[in-house]
């Protein structure tokens, strides 16, 4: 991770209003290059998966926990042969901090529930992201046959500059306004996609192995995905969870070619 902070030199603005800083006047802007996600809650077992699914053909004996041979290869046999719902009853709440633009996408899986910070309710603070000097710059080829190499020198300077000089231009307006009486819900209007924002984010496992599927590029695929880098740092954390709370669950979808059920 990268944290850089950014205090411009404040200029005198002789239109601004009383009060009210001037452009990018006294702000301090952070950078970074990471993502956050923090387990929250886990409500999610391997037995969990055989008692789903075991109810149909035994009842209440369901209840009952299949040695560990059992019930790896129940585990198994369901992913194989696509059988979901059972996989449905284990559930993961993770608090996530990332930019928005990292939100856009994650949001596009409408098999999750989400709780997002509002910035027509708080002022958002002034965290922006920042590509990291690892983070690969130029893309070669065309929209679905392409891959990213690093840049050069000249272009991470470039990335970076543009980032900066932006993101902190940006969010000094949005403090004028603020200043001025302009309402949050007005003044965020200026705000880039690079602000970090935070929000609750509850999946049970079979939309997490749809998440994982298309957001990690991993040889293993048998449908090989192509994510962008920042949302897949996210999906990295959430299947680091994944797998120590359901071992062979994420075995069984490493070993069926990380096909979501």
């Amino acid at each position: 991770m990268a944290l850089v902070e950014v205090r411009p030199p404040g200029a005198a603005d002789p239109g601004a209003a009383s009060g009210a800083p001037a452009d990018d006047e006294a702000v301090v802007v952070r950078f970074r290059s990471d993502v956050v996600v923090e387990l929250v809650r886990a409500a999610a077992a391997d037995a969990d998966v055989a008692s789903a699914a075991r109810v149909s053909t035994v009842g209440e004996r369901s209840r009952e926990v299949p040695d560990a041979a059992a019930l790896a290869g129940l585990i198994t046999f369901l992913m194989r042969e696509r059988h979901g719902t059972p996989f449905e009853h284990s559930t993961f709440t993770f608090y996530v901090k990332a930019p928005i633009f990292v939100w856009r996408e994650h949001m596009r899986h409408r098999i999750a529930s989400y709780n997002e910070e509002s910035a027509r309710y708080r002022v958002l603070e002034p965290e922006f992201y920042l590509p990291g000097a690892d983070r690969d710059l130029v893309q070669v080829g065309k929209a679905g046959a392409y891959t990213y190499q690093p840049g050069t020198p000249a272009q991470q300077a470039l990335v970076a500059e543009g980032f900066r000089s932006v993101c902190t231009h940006a969010y000094g307006q949005y403090q004028r306004m603020l200043a001025g009486g302009v309402a949050r819900e007005i003044a965020r209007g200026v705000l880039p996609v690079t602000i970090y924002s935070r929000a609750y984010v509850t999946m049970n496992a079979r939309a997490l192995m749809n998440f994982l599927s298309l957001r990690r590029r991993d040889d293993r695929s048998h449908f090989p995905s192509y994510p962008q880098r920042e949302i897949e740092l996210v999906a990295e954390a959430y299947e680091t969870h994944f797998a120590q709370h359901m071992p062979l669950t994420h075995a069984a979808f490493l070993a069926c070619g990380r096909v979501c059920p």
